[in-house]
């Protein structure tokens, strides 16, 4: 591993292949949002210190035939060895996070590292190189992470995006890119972020939540899945509608698992975030223009592809320009059951912005004929909202029942209804059926589906919640 010859580490040359090391070697893990060590610049310029002297003894192409605890093991051992000729006193479970964290400016993400591997942890926000934040919870919190400086902050940035062959300078200084794990990230660097980088990063779920999980935590009631259930299996189109960080895609995964697994399904997104699963899953994604402005492929391009694919059903991650034309069109083509997600404060902002984003299309559209497709393609309405106790609840279910003039009619099925707020702040609610019976009724019943009327009782307490 170090470009030292023909000098031999622990016994062995660098051709030799390292055999893992022994269990007690090994660095013990760290908390992940909570270092030992403040990262005073003392500790910042120690750090640094060392990994440039590591640098000058590495053979970076060793790295790549290594595991991250072989090499973890190597950089204890020369950690020790420039700790004890710089005679700095740390105890060992200072040593071992200090070389944790060099080995993850040497094959990981430096200080965000530990952030990535918090399970807890939802969103990443970098605010220039000494302020980071995270959203656990629902809640943002200020961390004790920090960057040395500008340039390591940068560094890091052009870490994540040359893995998949993108730049960011001063003339790209914004970036969309995506981490080995899905985690979906965005960079805009000076000279328009004015006060240091800025980077956002929207972890990715290694474990897809489920319906069951929701009811538990009280964001939808079980009456109410038992509805959506039927609606997804009996092939009826879906948006789901929320503001940012309201859970779209995660509803989006869950509604998925009620898809028969025989259906033949094309996921179509930005940046793939979906995790369904079924077999027979073909996921597609946009691919942004390379450096000569050339080679872009959008979410158009990818719908009107999908419908020489003999899709079943077509899910589209998110739906926010021209190819909302084509989503609907496909929907009233015979790929029932689709479903997508929309930004949307309420379900009839919602509609408002479908109609809006088929003006985008470029095709010259009457208003009146827009509405149409749109009351012919949607049969259901599921918004979303993020609410101020952090707290993800399904808010309303509506559904849409055509036209009357030039206005698309819908109708509330279910909603939550706030009564207050607790003392811990928490929104007190509880979700209630309006009474109404949906039209989808003897559709779902023709087709062998079971809903007990009941379900839609609106003296019928679906769930009080605090």
């Amino acid at each position: 591993m170090w470009n030292i010859a023909p000098r031999k580490l622990n016994g062995r040359t660098p051709e030799t292949p390292p055999p893992p090391p022994p269990v007690s070697t090994q660095p013990a893990p760290r908390v992940a949002a909570a270092p030992i060590l403040q990262p005073t610049n003392d500790y910042m310029d120690l750090k640094v210190s060392i990994h440039q002297e590591l640098l000058g003894l590495m053979n970076l192409a060793a790295l790549e035939t290594m595991s991250r605890e072989q090499i973890a093991a190597e950089v204890a051992e020369l950690v020790n060895e420039q700790l004890h000729q710089k005679s700095h006193l740390l105890n060992a479970l200072e040593r071992r996070n200090l070389a944790d964290e060099i080995v993850d400016e040497l094959i990981g993400l430096g200080p965000l590292e530990p952030l990535l591997k918090d399970e807890a942890v939802a969103d990443i926000l970098v605010n220039g190189p000494y302020q980071v934040w995270v959203e656990r919870r629902g809640k943002l919190e200020l961390t004790r992470v920090k960057f040395r400086d500008e340039k390591h902050l940068q560094r890091i940035i052009g870490k994540i995006v040359s893995a998949i062959g993108r730049r960011v300078d001063e003339a790209s200084p914004m970036v969309d890119a995506r981490l080995p794990d899905g985690s979906r990230v965005n960079a805009i660097i000076p000279p328009l972020a004015i006060d240091g980088s800025l980077v956002s990063i929207r972890k990715f779920s290694k474990k897809p939540i489920t319906f069951e999980e929701m009811i538990c935590r009280g964001s939808v009631p079980r009456a109410v899945s038992e509805v959506l259930k039927e609606v997804v299996r009996c092939r009826r189109n879906i948006i789901v509608s929320g503001g940012t960080g309201s859970g779209k895609t995660t509803m989006l995964n869950a509604l998925s698992t009620f898809i028969e697994p025989d259906e033949r399904i094309v996921t179509i997104e930005d940046s793939a975030e979906l995790q369904l699963q079924q077999v027979h899953v073909c996921r597609l994604e946009t691919r942004p223009p390379n450096m000569e402005g050339r080679g872009e492929v959008t979410m158009r391009d990818l719908v009107k592809n999908s419908l020489r694919m003999r899709p079943d059903r077509i899910i589209l991650g998110e739906t926010r320009g021209g190819e909302a034309f084509d989503v609907l069109q496909s929907m009233n083509t015979g790929h029932d059951g689709s479903m997508t997600t929309i930004h949307a404060n309420t379900p009839r902002d919602g509609l408002g912005r479908l109609e809006q984003m088929i003006g985008m299309s470029g095709l010259e559209i009457s208003p009146r004929a827009a509405r149409m497709q749109i009351a012919s393609a949607v049969h259901v309405i599921l918004q979303l909202e993020r609410m101020s106790d952090g707290k993800r609840r399904m808010t309303s279910v509506s559904e849409i029942t055509g036209m009357e003039g030039d206005v698309v009619t819908m109708q509330e099925i279910f909603r939550f209804r706030r009564t207050g707020r607790g003392a811990d702040g928490a929104i007190l609610g509880r979700f209630e059926a309006t009474g109404v019976r949906p039209k989808f009724m003897d559709y779902i019943t023709a087709r062998g589906g079971k809903l007990s009327p009941e379900l839609f009782n609106p003296d019928r307490d679906l769930g009080a919640e605090a």
